[in-house]
């Protein structure tokens, strides 16, 4: 059992020597290659570290040629902003330059003044002396003449010397408040011209006569109809004159009144399209085209204030304005007229500085008036600022427009304006025809006298006042009445119209019943 026992202790003993033998070579072989491995890595890392080395000193060269852009876009700022600094500056000084020049040429001025002021004081001084002078040849003489004692000749001479004195200071005055007056007529004759240059408006007059163009004569007889019947009812309902002579492809309407020969113009138009003209249908057309009338009206007014740049009007002051487009004044457009008035109004206002919208719409309502005015004996600017503070208008555009023919007294500058621009508007060349206007009242006068006889339904004057047709109530004038109505007319109008040559009187009395069956 020991040798066993020392067998096994032999063996692993030899066991042990063998295997630490065979570590040692081992860890031999390894070491050289552990070596090896170290010396390879140590290569490397020196090799890495100089391509770091190399990154790292590139990197602070681009960091510093970064920064040395950066410096220098930075400085060229500064220059940048510097001259433009200098540059402000440089206008900064030649400004305060041509002010002080302005100023040295105001002092130089105000130093020439003062020489005159100087030399008149040495003028008055000198006028003074000598006035001192004749003063004592005065009192010795007055003395010795009239044995007066000094001090009542010191008190005439003090009372002669006030009065002259104060006759040189009234003319002084005199001369001031005429250069004063001529300066501000030239400021006020520049404003005008300046106005008058800006306005650029055709110069024309409207006629009371229209034409309607025909597809053919044969037209001409249904116009005229069977026995004259459609004629006779399209000039007793229009109120206007329709001439059918030689003149091929047409018919000439006359009216004095621009709207009753529209509403002529275009029933005829719509009759001579449609085809069909007798009694129903003229009066049908009539009806409609009369309505008709009324939206055109509205589309001037809206159209007007548009141009003239006046806005939140009232619907009936729109229709006020529109209803001047049929009305004239000496041959003169009312509502072209006011769309001057306002232009004016608007450029003479941008020229002193005050408030031009209220100077267009004093301009473009001064007129209104006339559109009502012939129904009333008040004057048209006075109706216009009551209809103004009716419709919504302020108190200043109502009194430009009343004050505008001096009926009122002008609150507003705006207001006074108002006056100058109506007579330059009118007063133009080509404005106005004087004798349109005696014309056109005349007539009007001539249909008033018929109208105010008992049971007159219609009257037109035609025939440039030569005629008037009238149509009567049947249900108030019988047969045997319209004669001597028509004889009581006659005598009215030669009491109180001055016309040239005879006015005939036709009256006209027609009961018209309809019935409809089925």
């Amino acid at each position: 059992m020991s040798d066993e026992v020392l067998q096994i202790a032999i063996i692993a003993i030899g066991s042990l020597a063998v295997g630490a033998a065979a570590a040692w070579a081992i860890i031999r072989m390894r070491w050289g290659s552990i070596q090896a491995v170290a010396t390879d890595i140590v290569q490397k890392a020196e090799q890495e570290a100089q391509v770091q080395r190399q990154q790292a000193e590139l990197f602070t060269k681009q960091l510093r040629l970064d920064a040395e852009r950066e410096m220098e876009r930075q400085s060229q700022e500064e220059r940048n902003k510097l001259r433009r600094e200098e540059q402000r500056l440089q206008t900064r000084e030649d400004k305060i330059e041509e002010r002080q020049h302005a100023i040295e040429k105001r002092s130089h001025d105000i130093d020439k003044a003062q020489h005159s002021l100087q030399a008149d004081k040495a003028q008055l001084a000198q006028q003074a002396k000598e006035l001192a002078a004749q003063q004592q040849l005065l009192v010795t003489e007055w003395e010795r003449v009239s044995n007066l004692t000094s001090t009542e000749a010191k008190e005439q001479l003090l009372s002669r010397l006030q009065r002259e004195v104060e006759a040189q200071e009234a003319q002084l005055l005199r001369k001031r408040q005429k250069e004063a007056e001529e300066t501000a007529e030239r400021a006020a004759a520049t404003i005008i011209a300046t106005a008058i240059n800006r306005l650029c408006v055709p110069c024309v007059s409207e006629a009371t006569v229209a034409t309607v163009a025909l597809p053919s004569d044969e037209m001409k007889g249904r116009i005229i109809g069977r026995e004259g019947r459609n004629i006779r009812m399209l000039e007793r309902e229009l109120g206007v004159n329709i001439l059918i002579d030689d003149t091929p492809g047409a018919v000439v309407l006359s009216g004095f009144d621009p709207i009753r020969k529209q509403i002529a113009k275009m029933v005829l138009g719509e009759l001579v399209q449609d085809g069909r003209i007798h009694p129903t249908r003229i009066q049908e057309v009539i009806a409609q085209k009369r309505i008709e009338i009324e939206g055109l009206i509205l589309q001037h007014g809206e159209d007007a204030a548009v141009r003239a740049g006046v806005f939140n009007l009232q619907a009936p002051l729109i229709a006020l304005l529109g209803q001047l487009k049929f009305r004239y004044s000496f041959g003169q457009n009312v509502l072209d007229h006011s769309l001057e008035v306002a232009a004016l109004m608007g450029s003479m206002a941008a020229e002193l500085g005050l408030d031009v919208s209220l100077a267009k719409r004093i301009g473009l309502l001064h007129d209104v008036g006339k559109a009502l005015s012939h129904e009333t004996d008040r004057p048209h600017a006075l109706v216009g600022h009551d209809l103004a503070l009716r419709y919504g208008e302020t108190e200043e555009v109502a009194n430009g427009i009343g004050c505008h023919h001096h009926e009122m007294v002008a609150t507003t500058i705006e207001g006074s304006l108002c006056s100058a621009a109506d007579t330059l508007s009118a007063s133009r060349p080509g404005a106005r025809v004087g004798t349109l206007d005696e014309y056109v009242k005349r007539l009007k006068d001539l249909e008033e006298i018929v109208h105010s006889f008992h049971g007159v339904e219609h009257a037109y004057a035609l025939q440039a006042g030569r005629e008037v047709q009238i149509s009567v109530l049947p249900d108030v004038i019988d047969d045997s009445g319209i004669a001597s109505l028509a004889r009581d007319i006659s005598k009215r109008i030669e009491e109180k119209i001055r016309s040239p040559g005879r006015v005939k009187v036709t009256v006209v009395r027609e009961k018209r019943c309809v019935e409809y069956a089925g």
